[in-house]
């Protein structure tokens, strides 16, 4: 094992197989990555998973592989482009108050993500890349955000939503689950999502060159895997010695994955058939079978 895979492995506190799991299921499309590189620009992959399947640890090997290979990564999360609390809380008053909880499309700064890709794409450093703290639910203060000094040769942006397109309408008439029933009767809340994806989303997936997908095998994984999700942010908060009073309890959990389930199933559903690459993993998160499109 290299040095940088095994401080890899230390860092994020991952079992010792995962080099194994690496060298199986991602070395052979970061090889074929590497041949895609466009001239003149960065490569722009994005990577789409539900909560708890891996985006982010997968995003971070990426990072680590390609800088071992000398080249400059930037890697975001589409979760750092959250509007503030008060922002969303007036997009609650004014639209629908289910869009005071994050998560859902048209609950991101899409102005910032546009102008934050447009300019890594381009090359025009230095960028700040946005920083979300989820124990507070608000950005953290710009002076905390990282600055991109000079021009990545890959722009990495992973996200739960990202590449899922609209639903079409009709399946929008009736709700996937009780916080539907009760509290989007009339589907405007639903319907102002679905909407955004294709005015505020669809511009931003046509910067990207490639679309990963990490994908699960249900819907029925989510809420476990955010709860493990939960207990590791406790535990990293605990040991900063910051406040856990943001982190959800299960009921919380519950609760915040059903904003989640429509777009979710109808992303495993339509995903596979649009992504360059999709991951299937089984109910432990284990990777059991690769697909790609021959360019990847």
């Amino acid at each position: 094992m290299t040095d940088w895979q095994q401080t890899f492995i230390d860092q994020h506190d991952l079992p010792h197989d995962y080099r194994l799991t690496a060298e199986i299921w991602f070395v052979p499309v970061l090889d074929r990555v590497l041949q895609a590189r466009p001239a003149g620009r960065p490569l722009m992959v994005g990577i789409q998973g539900c909560q708890g399947s891996g985006k982010s640890t997968l995003a971070a090997w990426m990072q680590a592989a390609l800088h071992a290979r000398g080249l400059r990564v930037a890697v975001m999360s589409l979760d750092d482009f959250y509007l503030s609390r008060k922002a969303r809380r007036a997009l609650a008053e004014r639209i629908h108050p289910l869009l005071q909880t994050r998560g859902v499309p048209g609950t991101h700064d899409t102005h910032l993500l546009a102008d934050v890709l447009g300019r890594l794409r381009s090359g025009d450093c230095p960028v700040t890349l946005p920083r979300f703290d989820k124990a507070t639910d608000n950005p953290r203060p710009e002076h905390d955000w990282p600055v991109l000094k000079e021009p990545a040769d890959v722009v990495i942006l992973e996200g739960w939503c990202w590449g899922i397109p609209p639903e079409p309408e009709a399946g929008l008439t009736d709700p996937v689950n009780a916080l539907e029933v009760q509290e989007d009767p009339d589907g405007r809340w639903r319907q102002w999502v679905n909407a955004r994806l294709a005015s505020d989303y669809a511009p931003l997936y046509a910067l990207m060159d490639k679309l990963w997908v990490l994908r699960a095998p249900g819907f029925g994984c989510v809420a476990r895997w955010r709860t493990e999700q939960e207990s590791r942010l406790r535990e990293t908060l605990l040991a900063r010695g910051e406040s856990v009073s943001g982190v959800m309890t299960p009921e919380q959990i519950e609760r915040f994955v059903a904003h989640y389930e429509r777009l979710t199933r109808h992303g495993l559903k339509v995903l596979p058939d649009m992504a360059d690459v999709v991951w299937q993993l089984d109910d432990a998160r284990r990777i059991v079978r690769l697909q790609t499109r021959d360019s990847v």
